[in-house]
């Protein structure tokens, strides 16, 4: 907010974050030098590490990497699949190459084919065996309770329904049985994006904004002596 207030002092006209634009390239060369100190959630070493092995380049594989910078996806070897396939060193696949449907490309295609949000969760189980949205959601915190006796009950509704729109048993219950592992490190979307909203905002104002922007970081942090 200071920021904004030396720059609205110093420029013509109000400046308003919300109608910046999210795919600016120097916002994310900048991003991708790891030059993020002082940027909202995105300034810790780990992070800085991903973000140079990531090299984000749009403002999808931010939300993602807010998902991504957590204990369970990084010791799961998950980031360094989906850091691959973007890359183009692993191939894509939705979300095997063993065991893939394509009616699950257009949910996983921003992430690469990997199950990172707890709503991709909710939409597998939607498109693939029928569910219905809060039947997902139940679907959703049983998988990330992971009861036996309710995984296999939920087992048996995901495999039932998704042999109810043609799809092969075995086919089935192998997504089902990725979905579960995945589920685990699931995140929510809405709040990572909610976070990399506010990343992404305050990388802007550092790239074009650099003086007011750490006169602002100065000024926050000059009472803290930790």
């Amino acid at each position: 907010q200071w920021a904004i207030q030396m720059i609205d002092a110093r420029g013509a006209s109000a400046l308003d974050l919300d109608r910046v634009p999210l795919d600016d390239p120097e916002v994310f060369r900048i991003l991708q030098s790891g030059d993020t100190t002082a940027v909202f959630q995105l300034e810790s070493r780990g992070m800085k590490e991903l973000i140079k092995n990531l090299r984000p380049d749009c403002f999808e594989d931010i939300i993602a990497l807010v998902a991504l910078f957590r204990p369970g996806p990084l010791q799961s070897g998950m980031v360094d699949n989906f850091i691959d396939r973007k890359h183009g060193r692993e191939p894509l696949a939705y979300p095997d190459a063993q065991y893939q449907h394509e009616w699950l490309k257009p949910i996983l295609e921003p992430t690469y084919g990997i199950i990172l949000y707890q709503e991709q969760v909710m939409q597998i189980a939607q498109v693939l065996a029928g569910y219905t949205l809060g039947g997902a959601d139940l679907l959703r915190r049983a998988m990330g309770k992971k009861k036996p006796e309710e995984m296999a009950k939920q087992r048996s509704v995901f495999e039932e329904g998704a042999a109810a729109q043609g799809i092969d048993p075995i086919l089935a219950i192998k997504i089902f049985d990725l979905v579960e592992k995945f589920a685990g490190y699931g995140f929510n979307k809405s709040h990572s994006a909610a976070y990399a909203l506010v990343s992404y905002q305050t990388a802007w104002l550092k790239t074009h904004h650099p003086a007011e922007f750490l006169a602002a970081v100065m000024s926050s942090e000059i009472d803290n002596t930790d």
